[in-house]
């Protein structure tokens, strides 16, 4: 695995590097208070479950469909969205090259708990 990120500039495709074969779709590469950021990358299914802070995506690559509680939206590189805690939300229907960046922050229960 490589070594892990210790100044404040991480690139995607540096960070796509601890994402290895066999081992779960996404990677935790820093950490700031209550911040936890990773890089995702599911393939062919995106079995997430909801979590228990509010998180923010922001695409790096790919395309797809992203279905967050009873919306579905296509999404590209650049997109920035938004998931309270506790709702249902996953890609569907993305390109193989799909890279997001994951950001969790807050309480448990999310901020607006």
């Amino acid at each position: 695995m490589p070594p892990p990120f210790t100044g404040k500039r991480i690139a995607a495709h540096d960070a796509a590097r601890h994402l290895l074969p066999g081992r779960p779709p996404f990677a935790r590469v820093f950490e700031h208070g209550s911040l936890s950021v990773e890089i995702f990358s599911p393939k062919k299914i995106d079995d997430q479950q909801p979590h228990s802070r509010d998180e923010i995506y922001v695409v790096v690559s790919g395309r797809g469909e992203f279905v967050h509680g009873d919306s579905r939206e296509t999404v590209g590189p650049g997109d920035f969205l938004f998931v309270p805690s506790g709702i249902v939300h996953r890609f569907e229907h993305f390109s193989d090259d799909l890279v997001v960046w994951v950001m969790f922050y807050g309480p448990e229960g999310g901020e607006a708990a």
